[in-house]
């Protein structure tokens, strides 16, 4: 004869069986690969259900993307991470070898000629990286998803399936301008950034709902610039510009740096990340590559006082980076459209935020 309280974990063990394995398993679209797309490709996937990712790029990653150089690999996105939910740090607990903290808790506050005007205060949450880079992270987690996550692919159009019409078709497009229609799905959740959302969910013709909802949201750009001093590896040089490995600057034009080579699992060859400011990079939004590396090369000899030429710059923009008008809810799920939507951008801006909603959406969806 059981316990009342093992009868409890009994019948708890059963549920949790129940959503492992559904009665009728479904097939859903994930559109994206980032951290947000992966995370509730994942949970389905252990829910007992079928996914299918599409991916425009070649690998996973969305804004934890790492940049390979012949002077050393940059994070051209995310710089870092902070746990703070246990979910998440449950779900790191998994891969302990794979991420490790980095001295940029040490990070100071800079004006905008470069004075340290405050320092991190000890016992500030550790910011913790991914190893080699923050791409790592995101791309282990998609590995377990095989031949399901379908790269060089982007999704133009959603619509109903041509022979079932309570499911969805995805219509998409390869690098070589190929052409191909996915049918079958049972949902499609979306994981890109809000403007792409709004292509996808035609304007509010899939979900009146979810197009509303997410219509107030606004990200702000980022131009990043990333630098290489081979040059400051030599003998005679012991090393080159401040001792501080990051720090958050109030300079109008960049508002974050980073020394690359000071994280953990790095080469060591001397690079350095910038990020300009939302208000700059809006302004110069438009600009060209070269033009923009020129004017945040200035802004970081000003800032740090290292005058030297670099070796390698390179200068990409994130035409949406950093939310300023979130959604407000950890995800949006239709369920009479069976149409959902997730992103850091639900919330936040952190990475940690794209993660929880990626597991939320799939929770609600599963």
């Amino acid at each position: 004869m059981t316990t009342r309280a093992t009868a409890k974990t009994a019948k708890a063990a059963k549920a949790a069986d129940r959503h492992r394995t559904p009665a009728t398993p479904r097939h859903y679209a994930v559109v994206g690969a980032g951290i947000a797309g992966v995370a509730c490709a994942r949970t389905l996937v252990q829910a007992g259900h079928k996914v299918t990712v599409f991916e425009r790029e070649a690998a996973p990653g969305g804004r934890m993307a790492s940049v390979d150089t012949a002077f050393g690999r940059f994070d051209s996105g995310a710089q870092y991470f902070t746990v703070r939910d246990p979910r998440f740090a449950l779900a790191l607990e998994a891969t302990p070898s794979l991420c490790r903290p980095w001295s940029a808790n040490l990070v100071r506050v800079l004006d905008a000629h470069g004075r340290v005007a405050e320092a991190a205060l000890p016992g500030r949450e550790s910011h913790w990286v991914a190893q080699p880079g923050m791409d790592a992270l995101v791309s282990h987690w998609a590995a377990p998803l095989g031949d399901s996550l379908v790269a060089n692919t982007q999704v133009t159009q959603i619509e109903p399936d041509a022979l079932d019409p309570k499911r969805w078709q995805l219509r998409t497009a390869g690098q070589d301008d190929s052409q191909h229609v996915y049918s079958g799905f049972d949902g499609v959740l979306l994981a890109v950034p809000p403007s792409r959302t709004r292509v996808l969910l035609g304007d509010g013709k899939l979900s009146a709902s979810v197009s509303q909802k997410i219509e107030p949201v606004r990200i702000a750009p980022c131009w990043t610039l990333m630098i290489a001093f081979p040059q400051a590896n030599q003998p005679t040089m012991s090393h080159l510009g401040p001792q501080w490995n990051a720090a958050r600057s109030t300079h109008h034009r960049v508002a974050w740096l980073a020394r690359e080579s000071s994280k953990p699992g790095r080469e060591r060859i001397e690079r350095w990340t910038l990020q300009a400011s939302a208000a700059w990079s809006q302004e110069h939004l438009r600009d060209d590559a070269a033009r923009v590396q020129a004017k945040l090369l200035r802004a970081f000899a000003e800032i740090t006082g290292i005058h030297a030429a670099p070796t390698h710059a390179e200068a990409r923009c994130w035409t949406e980076a950093q939310t300023q008008v979130p959604v407000g809810k950890s995800h949006l799920w239709d369920a009479k459209a069976r149409i959902g939507v997730a992103g850091d951008w639900c919330t936040g801006h952190r990475v940690e935020d794209a993660f929880l909603s990626g597991l939320s959406l799939a929770l609600a969806a599963a």
